[in-house]
């Protein structure tokens, strides 16, 4: 047999050599698709150029095949430990070790693996004698998985892996019990589809898996109902406001704590006894009703509906705990309250977040159905009273008929969890701010770092504050973290749109230009009807949105309109004072921490200060500072090509002089260049050097950077070793070094300045 140095020659000499026998069809990248060393039919394999401790190699592999079950992925019956240099095969069957493949680990699976004591493998076989290898192969046909039980730290994964499985089913398809009225036994009671991997869950109810509720549901569920979960040390550091709400009921007032949208309970997991005694609660999503009632339901003062009945299950929700409906505000149990005059409300609450829109929701092709709650009673009622996007948010819709119909009183109280926008940008309250917190969306069940806010208002009318301040909290390590400064939110008035978008009418009103895609191409289709190509026109610029939800979405430079419209054709004779917009757009790609996404805004209420500053030369080298940002910026996706249209589009943005001087070297002359910007230009140079070495480079052309990156800067994926291989190394290696430079130099000579006129806010 051959000798290895390199274990990764040897796996794949291995596959290679074996699955013309076993099966041909399989691709490296299949059996690779887990992040070890391969699963093949019902076997992980982990390969080693010499084992020198079988004990330590099955602990990896037992970590492996942990976290295929975690991800709610057949464990293979098999654990196949291959010692390439001794051609030696060591098998063991993976139920043996099920206790440890049933715990969760942290860090490298090939780490930390000594001390481990494993039992002896059930055969020992040689692939240089071809008996043994007659019988490795039919040990790699075996198709056999070890079933796994069902927990808290694996149900997640085996519910999205059910309902890829299993189109159009439902929660209660997947974890449906018969504790209640409705009795549908889900599948990891009573498996089917899984029947071969995983044991039936015994559990009477769904209480263990309180806290993953909402991560439990279908897609579109999630989408329609939005994120109910609230992390337990957040939770708990609210109760803080709602404690301080209790004490501005006046004396000998009863009080309810309203949560219309408790998921589980877990907001309410921190309240004493006597103030869980004045709650009141529901959910709108069955299982979660059920594990509601279980859990608190005895120490709450109601429960919406108060007791499950035959006709409570309603597709997955709960007939009466729609709390956008009339029929919800009308609810006698509460209306008692809001109708006392000697009762305060509170409310306490973490509103859904659903934003059905998306792109996501477009690819499943359920924007509409994941969006019938904008039909809802509240909405429609909302649509009256507050104008534009606003009432697009699930979340603002909780926010706007909490103020609506259930606070009445000055003494009354809201806290509640949302991102700021509803306050900072969308004014969809005026209220008096007491105190609030700022918490990482990332620990609320999502992949996001932002800024969710916790605020506890009073109702009492504020139209004067501009400016909340928030203490910072993290999770680390279990623990919250506090953030030793405040973290201020500030009132945006006016957008880029309104203030900065150049609307003067063009000479060229034939409409016969083109469109660009968002990579800068040219698109045939798009509804943007401006299409002007105009000799006064030097680019066409989105700037759009307030906040950073979609940083690359709403931020475009292109030679041409964009085929979606959202932006403004930028002018010759004024570019530079609009370059600050593309500048601040970037704002979230160099700062990407929690604390400023959803805190940090795009806003135009420096303007008139900006404006002045500009007519009296003020900011002329700070707009020369844009503009070579703006030449080196990624983002900046002006190419040059002829169009469809006959005309040639030139890239005036750029640094790029072999086909003449462009508008930003003739203007960036009178930058009075400091060592970073030198150090910039010196990059570029070698960036542009190495890119006219480039086989498909074109000397017609005038490039920026993107339209090096996207044209030139090529790679293909290795077929020996399925890694990434650049064309011209020396070209992506200049690329990434000016992105170095780029963003240092933003967020030191751009960004103040950006925040000192409020384009940043």
């Amino acid at each position: 047999m051959d000798k290895y140095t390199l274990e990764r020659d040897g796996q794949i000499d291995f596959y290679n050599v074996f699955l013309p026998r076993v099966n041909s069809t399989l691709t490296l990248d299949e059996i690779l698709a887990n992040y070890n060393d391969g699963v093949l039919n019902g076997n992980l394999l982990e390969f080693k150029l010499h084992v020198t401790d079988l004990n330590t190699v099955l602990f990896q592999c037992i970590k492996y095949s942990s976290a295929l079950r975690i991800k709610g992925k057949r464990v293979p019956a098999n654990i196949l430990i291959v010692d390439l240099n001794a051609a030696t095969v060591w098998q063991y069957h993976s139920a043996t070790y099920l206790e440890y493949i049933e715990k969760p680990y942290s860090g490298g699976a090939s780490k930390d693996n000594s001390g481990f004591v494993g039992g002896s493998p059930v055969r020992t076989l040689h692939y240089d004698d071809q008996l043994d290898t007659e019988a490795l192969i039919q040990i790699l046909k075996e198709n056999n998985f070890t079933k796994i039980h069902i927990d808290e730290n694996c149900v997640v994964g085996w519910a999205t892996s059910f309902y890829k499985r299993v189109p159009n089913s439902r929660k209660e398809d997947f974890i449906g019990d018969d504790s209640g009225k409705h009795k549908t036994i889900g599948e990891i009671r009573h498996p089917v589809h899984f029947k071969d991997y995983i044991y039936p869950y015994t559990g009477e109810t769904n209480v263990k898996f309180n806290y993953l509720m909402d991560a439990l549901n279908d897609f579109l569920q999630k989408k329609n109902l939005g994120a109910f979960y609230t992390p337990d040390l957040y939770a708990e550091k609210s109760v803080e406001l709602v404690r301080q709400a209790i004490k501005r009921v006046p004396p000998h007032n009863d009080y309810i704590i309203l949560d219309r949208c408790a998921g589980t309970g877990n907001l309410e997991r921190h309240l004493n006894d006597e103030e869980l005694g004045h709650c009141v609660v529901s959910t709108v999503e069955y299982y979660e009703y059920k594990v509601l009632q279980e859990l608190i339901g005895e120490k709450v003062r109601h429960i919406i509906p108060p007791i499950e009945t035959t006709d409570t299950f309603n597709a997955g929700l709960v007939n009466g705990a729609d709390a956008l409906s009339k029929e919800y505000i009308d609810n006698p149990v509460i209306k008692q309250y809001i109708d006392a005059p000697n009762c305060t409300i509170i409310l306490f609450e973490n509103p859904p977040y659903a934003e059905t829109t998306s792109a996501e929701h477009q690819r499943h092709s359920a924007s509409k159905k994941s969006s019938s709650w904008k039909n809802s009673f509240v909405v429609q009622e909302m649509k009256k009273e507050v104008k534009g996007s606003v009432s697009n948010d699930l979340g603002n819709a909780f926010i706007w008929s909490g103020f609506k119909y259930y606070l009445r009183q000055l003494t009354d109280s809201y806290i509640v969890y949302s991102p700021v926008k509803y306050w900072k940008a969308q004014h969809l309250i005026h209220k008096k701010f007491l105190q609030g917190y700022a918490f990482n969306r990332r620990h609320f069940h999502t992949n996001i770092d932002a800024c969710i806010m916790c605020a506890l208002w009073a109702n009492i009318e504020d139209t004067e504050t501009k400016e909340l301040k928030l203490a910072g909290y993290d999770i680390k390590n279990e623990e919250l973290q506090e953030y030793t400064q405040s973290l201020p939110v500030k009132l945006l008035k006016r957008t880029y749109s309104e203030v900065y978008y150049d609307k003067r009418p063009l000479m060229n009103k034939k409409m016969d230009g083109i469109l660009c895609a968002l990579n800068g191409t040219e698109r045939t289709e798009g509804r943007n009807p401006n299409r002007v190509a105009d000799d006064t026109v030097l680019c066409y610029m989105v700037a759009h949105s307030s906040g950073f939800d979609n940083p690359d979405l709403d931020s475009s430079l292109l030679v041409a309109a964009r085929y979606d419209g959202n932006g403004f054709f930028v002018r010759k004779d004024n570019y530079l004072e609009k370059l600050p917009l593309f500048c601040a757009s970037r704002y979230i790609t160099y700062n990407h921490e929690w604390t400023e996404r959803a805190r940090i805004m795009k806003s135009a209420d420096g303007s008139d200060r900006f404006a002045r500053d500009v007519a009296n030369g003020k900011l002329s080298q700070f707009l020369l500072k844009c503009l070579l940002f703006t030449c080196v910026e990624m983002q900046n996706h002006m190419r040059t090509f002829t169009g469809s249209d006959g005309r040639f589009y030139k890239n005036e943005l750029c640094l790029d002089g072999t086909n003449g001087e462009t508008i930003a070297l003739r203007d960036i002359k009178v930058l009075d260049f400091d060592e970073s910007e030198k150090a910039i230009l010196k990059q570029w140079n070698t960036v542009l050097d190495y890119a006219r070495q480039c086989e498909g480079y074109n000397p017609a052309l005038t490039y920026g950077v993107y339209q090096i990156y996207a044209e030139l800067d090529t790679s293909h994926k290795d077929e020996t070793t399925g890694e990434i291989v650049y064309d011209n190394l020396e070209l992506h290696s200049a690329l990434a070094g000016l992105k170095t430079l780029v963003k240092a130099y933003y967020n030191s000579e751009i960004v103040p300045t950006l925040f000192e006129y409020e384009f940043l806010k």
